[in-house]
């Protein structure tokens, strides 16, 4: 007669702790599949002991959550049972619906939605803080996994699955890019744009950043010997292509160190000029090079530029090492602040003056506009695919929300245009 009073207070403390280990068991499995596994990785690498156990146990997804669905199952039953004998001993004759009622409730509220919602919000805190149960719980229930594995992967095969080799943790370029810009908050925003632009080097080609066959400066050694000392003497560049005639007969490039010392000693002539260009013979790379394939190619034969060349052999640009730098870090200027693009002028608010030869890549990155790069690399090239004609001085063109007005055009190209961008696109 003094058992009943005295079991039921134990049974309702089994079933409280019961609901724990259920809840217990619904939050830590959003908390471990939820967690951020590269944060975890770091702090494992840092020295954690936690993150260390938690990364073992992430990497055997199977282990933990077997055990978790032995815990889970076996304390629901039994939280069911207990709360049934319970509803009975009162005598009321719907205590056992009632009870269920209750108990779905409680679990739903207290033992579901609430641990888990906690989970979501603290994920790694959770995990980190439940791996060292999860090792214990994975070694007790050791053999019930092995039993439940067998007979789950058993029935899996009997419908063509076979075991994974787990969940692949590499992330591609894409997933990568999606990190970085949701990092915005740990990354100042200079870095993050420079790590985006390292993942687009896979995307652009030399075509898009080369200089245009008719920009590029050089020597040809058929001009007058005054013109090339001439241009010797002012050119800003450190290194020149020599020619004879026209670009195609590349005779080499001329290194200008080694031209200032000739200069000095008073030993240049043409033909120690041509000498030196032999010295040392140009490197050509096919038009279409990904950037970061162009950038190994630099690296692997230290070269500091190359000749882009088109399918026939012909040169139709040159891209330097600095290009594909800037690329990634952006203009090299001695105040950034105040320079937008070495191709663009403010006329006034709204208003450019724009070199022609700029890339329209390069002109919708530095100054956040969007002229289409789907046609034309340069501007000049889209203005001549708009009209369909060389154009005079004066000529307007619209191109989406963009006028152009041409101001100066040679050699069969637009040289100079004045651009109106539109009031939402103007560069801050």
């Amino acid at each position: 007669m003094n058992l009943l009073p005295t079991a039921t207070p134990v049974l309702l403390g089994a079933l409280l702790v019961l609901l724990i280990i259920v809840a217990f068991s619904s939050g830590t499995e959003v908390a471990m599949l939820s967690v951020n596994r590269y944060r975890i990785r770091h702090r494992a690498q840092g020295g954690s002991g936690q993150a260390r156990a938690l990364e073992r146990l992430l990497e055997k997804p199977d282990d933990w959550l077997g055990a978790n669905l032995v815990i889970l199952a076996g304390a629901s039953m039994f939280a069911s049972a207990i709360a049934t004998v319970l509803a009975q001993r009162t005598g009321h004759p719907y205590a056992v619906p009632i009870a269920a009622s209750l108990l779905t409730v409680i679990v739903i509220v207290f033992c579901e939605l609430a641990p888990k919602i906690y989970a979501a919000a603290n994920p790694e805190g959770v995990a980190l803080h439940a791996a060292g149960i999860y090792r214990v719980l994975v070694t007790l229930t050791r053999p019930a996994l092995w039993l439940t594995n067998v007979l789950a992967y058993g029935l899996l095969k009997l419908f063509g699955v076979g075991r994974s080799q787990g969940p692949l943790q590499a992330m591609n370029a894409e997933e990568l890019r999606t990190v970085v810009t949701e990092a915005a908050p740990v990354i100042p925003a200079r870095h993050r744009q420079m790590l985006l632009s390292i993942l687009d080097l896979g995307r652009v080609t030399v075509n898009d950043i080369m200089v245009p066959r008719q920009e590029i400066s050089g020597v040809d050694v058929s001009a007058d010997w005054e013109d090339i000392l001439s241009i010797l003497r002012q050119t800003p560049h450190t290194r020149l292509p020599v020619y004879e005639g026209e670009l195609d007969n590349l005779i080499g490039l001329l290194h200008m160190k080694r031209v200032a010392h000739e200069l000095v000693r008073g030993n240049l002539t043409r033909e120690r000029l041509i000498e030196i260009a032999r010295g040392r013979e140009a490197y050509f790379v096919p038009e279409g090079t990904p950037l970061n394939v162009q950038l190994t190619h630099f690296q692997r034969n230290r070269r500091r530029f190359a000749f882009v060349v088109n399918e026939y052999g012909d040169i139709e640009g040159l891209v330097t090492l600095e290009d594909i730098l800037e690329e990634i870090v952006g203009e090299f200027t001695s105040d950034p602040a105040t320079i937008t693009h070495k191709d663009v002028h403010a006329e006034r608010p709204g208003v450019f003056i724009v070199n022609a030869s700029a890339t329209i890549r390069a002109l919708n990155r530095a100054l956040g506009w969007g002229l289409p790069t789907d046609g034309p690399k340069t501007v000049n090239g889209l203005l001549l695919e708009q009209l369909e004609n060389i154009p005079s001085a004066g000529t307007m063109v619209r191109v989406g929300d963009y006028e152009f007005e041409v101001l100066q055009t040679a050699d069969n190209a637009v040289r100079t245009v004045r651009v109106k961008a539109p009031q939402a696109r103007q560069p801050a």
